[in-house]
């Protein structure tokens, strides 16, 4: 995509939409437009094949996941379309209709209303949603934006790319798939509130470019370098073992073949392990950058909601986007 994007982004200049507070001039996860001094709307959409069996689950699971970039850039999703794909006659109205349901439930819960949609026939099923937020204009979290001493605090386990994997290939425990999709079902609303509530210099959410691609995007957009310990990063029951087999999805190949280069591991680190930090996560947490004081209030908050919360590393020094795991 880095090299279809920037022909598009040429047609429409910066300078020419004033409005346009984020978009293809300065990527980021959802595009946002003013309307008023007090009020931008935020514009969205992701769709992806199922993840896992359950169909309600992974309607829930999408539109969790299209829901998040909403709440990545600090917004509140308050209407949603659904995006549908399926191969006609081989999928019944059953199936689709848990599909759909699972989405508007994720939608209901978000305080949105779901309005409408579009289906195509495809060769094989891909469900999500188009999402529109809204955000005050001064409170918009990008992805750039944070200063060195902050710390990062990662919002949900990694591992999901592995365990899916698995579970494709007839591997995986029931328990260890239970998991991952209560953790890709939950909503990043509560951490997206709180992160602006204690005023967050950046932030974005961890999908399929992994924990290394999001913040790596993070890190060079800031113009900063990130230190991790990867002792203190959470992951998923029963990651480390399918990683230790090398059960991982093809994506995990492509992400450490780009940001491998902007990757230092320091150390005894295993290979598998590095590995899992570019695994592709789908309706990952959030990685939020912010002072350490607020770090730990964000943290309490989350933790007493019965959310995971950890403080993974810091903002060490300018740089280009690199990163360090030690």
């Amino acid at each position: 995509m880095a090299q279809v994007l920037p022909p598009i982004a040429s047609i429409f200049e910066a300078r020419d939409y004033p409005s346009l507070l984020v978009g293809l001039a300065q990527p980021d996860d959802a595009a946002v437009y003013q309307l008023s001094e007090s009020q931008a709307i935020i514009s969205t959409v992701d769709f992806f094949t199922p993840i896992v069996d359950d169909p309600y689950a992974y309607g829930a699971i999408a539109a969790a996941n299209a829901l998040s970039d909403v709440y990545a850039m600090g917004g509140q999703p308050i209407l949603a379309l659904n995006l549908l794909a399926y191969p006609e006659g081989l999928i019944d109205a059953v199936t689709l209709r848990e599909i759909l349901r699972g989405g508007a439930e994720k939608v209901k819960e978000s305080g949105a209303v779901l309005a409408g949609g579009h289906t195509v026939t495809d060769k094989e099923p891909k469900y999500g949603l188009a999402v529109t937020g809204i955000i005050h204009p001064q409170s918009i979290l990008a992805k750039g934006g944070a200063l060195v001493g902050d710390a990062l605090v990662l919002t949900k386990p990694l591992g999901v790319g592995v365990i899916t994997t698995a579970l494709k290939r007839d591997l995986a425990s029931h328990d260890h798939v239970a998991r991952a999709t209560e953790s890709m079902m939950q909503l990043n609303a509560l951490a997206s509130r709180l992160a602006v509530q204690y005023r967050a210099h950046a932030m974005t959410d961890i999908t399929g470019y992994g924990l290394v691609g999001h913040a790596h995007e993070m890190a060079y957009l800031g113009g900063v370098q990130f230190s991790f310990n990867e002792a203190d990063v959470p992951f998923l029951d029963g990651a480390f073992y399918y990683a230790e087999q090398d059960i991982f999805p093809g994506g995990m190949g492509r992400n450490k073949d780009y940001f491998e280069r902007f990757t230092t591991f320091e150390g005894i680190i295993p290979t598998w392990k590095q590995n899992l930090f570019f695994d592709p996560e789908t309706s990952g947490g959030l990685l939020i950058a912010l002072p350490h004081e607020q770090a730990i209030k964000l943290i309490e908050n989350l933790q007493a909601h019965g959310q995971t919360a950890v403080i993974v590393g810091h903002v060490t020094g300018s740089g280009s986007g690199e990163l360090f795991f030690q």
